[in-house]
């Protein structure tokens, strides 16, 4: 009869991270309306960072050359340097392009993003999730931002070459069992994988292989004494 304890998440109810598929990543990302929500969605699925995290990056935060992107943890504060894909800061240059010539503000400390139209505000998270909900609207679906992190989460940690040490480090995790629990593969994957060892079984039994020769035989010559193996 321990002391409750309050805690964020019921210890036998733990939240199942999910995944979105690339195939919907891509509709999703097809039906943003900008050029800066573009940027968002890619800087978000490679950098692994919360959604608020990125959010709240200035100016001086990107880092195209080197290809990083600062931002302040949630709950540490601590800062940590995350790399992000090609493709985040082309969208991410498009969109400041666009909005530089409008007039928005420009300037080391300034917000790194805006919204669109003056008067020129940071963009803000509710804000965010209202872009991202209404790109699930057009799919019918009900992804969250978080789920971004996770499927950025999800991709780094089924790649071979990259160590989940390393995956740990990039999501901030303060134990690696919480990393982990990217490895487990989704339930679609189970069963793709689940059909394709059913194909190979049936291609299996049609064609069977031949039992290897007992040593001292001749395969030359059993071939021309039996007409040769199956075809």
């Amino acid at each position: 009869m321990d002391a409750f304890a309050p805690t964020r998440t019921g210890r036998y109810r733990p939240k199942v991270p999910k995944r979105i598929p690339d195939d919907k990543f891509n509709e999703i990302f097809a039906g943003l309306r900008s050029n800066r929500d573009r940027a968002l969605l890619a800087s978000w699925v490679s950098t692994g960072a919360r959604a608020d995290e990125l959010l709240d990056s200035v100016e001086r935060d990107a880092l195209p050359g080197q290809q990083l992107i600062s931002v302040t943890r949630k709950g540490t504060g601590d800062t940590q340097l995350l790399p992000a894909s090609t493709d985040s800061f082309v969208w991410l240059r498009i969109y400041q392009h666009e909005i530089w010539t409008k007039g928005a503000p420009q300037g080391r400390d300034e917000p790194l993003w805006w919204t669109l139209r003056r008067p020129w505000r940071p963009r803000k998270y509710p804000a965010a999730r209202q872009m991202f909900n209404r790109a699930n609207q057009l799919l019918g679906s009900n992804w969250t931002l978080h789920d971004l992190r996770h499927t950025a989460a999800f991709r780094m940690a089924v790649d071979p070459e990259m160590p989940l040490t390393h995956v740990q480090w990039v999501l901030a995790h303060a134990r690696l069992t919480t990393t982990q629990i990217y490895t487990t593969p989704s339930a679609d994957e189970v069963i793709e994988s689940a059909f394709a060892h059913h194909a190979r079984q049936a291609r299996r039994r049609e064609k069977p292989q031949l039992a290897p020769l007992a040593p001292g035989y001749n395969p030359d010559s059993l071939n021309t004494l039996f007409g040769g193996p199956p075809a």
